[in-house]
């Protein structure tokens, strides 16, 4: 393959693979930016006041196709026949059998960012023998606090993501977990929480996941913009003090929203959060294993380390750098291998096991014998 030299081209050539190769250096030094700095601390951390409140409540979730509480479920039965007294609806609770209706508890989460009128999501869970939760509507819910404080009142359908079908003679086909569901947005707040704010005029930004590397991190940013203001406190809150240049009425919320908008990479810690109820897995990049060996039931896992030395030529100035190779080989009955040579993740064991039909059980299993083994770096979360 010939090359023409940028001497000998055409002018308007030159400027036009001059001007292509500008932009391209441009781009990639944008991109390369964009990767050092990609999170804003608004999405990283909470701002100063913020407090969280667990509401619950009891209810009832109507329309269900049969799938409701049974007759031995009395709590349900009264319930309803209470509720339909208030309505003016005289009846007794012993004429009532209905398999429509299942009693739940209902749950959500208020912070003292919520004002009055927003929308919080519930969560709702049967507490009775229904045996779905699949297209029921919960009805108008109070949801209270420990102090006993009416906050919220909760109602409309209820979504399962999922589905649950008998379709007799002892057939019957799920997906998912349906007898606990969530309503989007389904509770009205009415009362707000209190305020609080610091005693000593500083604000104290709290992380979402405390993190000693990330708490340093937030407390630099903040420094290079408004030098000597921020002082890391421990691995979750920062103190900041404000700048006399916002100190005029109006100047905190103009000050926390520059804050909010500056960005940092934050150091995450390696997890791997698994969901048994759905059989979901999710890991993080910085999540590995050390070498090991494992069975579980008719499939084998052996992980093997081996280290490569390189070795600079003799009387130069170079270092000898010892590196390892990882190889991961799973075998199920039937003789079928898959090697992978790259370096040992646990993205890479997921993969491995899929691709010889391991169900998300068998995995969930084998990353839960895994960390008791002392075999994974990474923090297993279960929920």
């Amino acid at each position: 393959m010939s090359v023409t030299p940028i001497g000998s081209m055409p002018t308007n050539t030159v400027k036009l693979y001059l001007t292509s190769l500008l932009i391209l250096v441009i781009l990639m030094a944008a991109v390369v930016q964009a990767d050092a700095a990609d999170v804003r601390l608004k999405d990283l951390a909470d701002f100063p006041g913020r407090a969280d409140v667990r509401l619950f409540g009891y209810g009832l979730v109507v329309g269900l196709q049969g799938t409701g509480d049974g007759a031995g479920t009395q709590f349900t039965v009264q319930s309803l026949a209470s509720m339909l007294t208030r309505l003016g609806v005289t009846v007794s609770a012993r004429d009532i059998k209905v398999k429509n209706v299942a009693a739940v508890m209902v749950t959500a989460e208020l912070s003292t960012e919520s004002k009055s009128g927003a929308h919080l999501d519930v969560t709702v869970s049967s507490m009775g023998d229904a045996k779905s939760l699949q297209g029921g509507v919960l009805l108008m819910t109070p949801l209270t606090g420990l102090d006993g404080q009416l906050y919220a009142y909760a109602q409309g359908p209820v979504s399962t993501g999922g589905f649950n079908i008998d379709a007799g003679g002892g057939t019957k086909v799920s997906k998912n977990y349906t007898l606990v569901g969530r309503v989007p947005g389904g509770a009205v707040l009415e009362r707000e929480l209190v305020q609080f704010e610091p005693a000593d005029g500083m604000l104290r930004i709290v992380l979402r996941d405390p993190d000693y590397a990330t708490a340093r991190a937030v407390a630099d940013v903040i420094n290079d913009l408004y030098p000597e203001m921020a002082v890391p406190v421990d691995q979750a809150s920062i103190k900041v003090g404000i700048p006399d240049e916002f100190s005029d009425p109006g100047g905190k919320v103009a000050f926390i929203s520059t804050l909010g908008s500056l960005m940092l990479t934050p150091d995450m810690p390696a997890r791997v959060v698994i969901n048994e109820k759905t059989g979901t897995i999710v890991a993080g990049e910085r999540v590995s294993i050390a070498p090991v060996a494992l069975a579980h039931g008719n499939i084998t896992i052996q992980i093997r380390t081996q280290p490569i030395i390189s070795q600079p030529a003799p009387f130069s100035n170079g270092e000898t750098v010892v590196d390892r190779q990882s190889d991961i080989e799973v075998t199920e009955e039937g003789s079928r291998v898959i090697a992978m040579p790259e370096a040992t993740n646990i993205h890479d064991v997921a993969q491995a096991l899929n691709g010889i039909g391991a169900t998300p059980r068998d995995i969930i299993a084998i990353f839960q014998a895994l960390k008791s083994a002392g075999a994974l770096r990474a923090e297993l979360i279960i929920i």
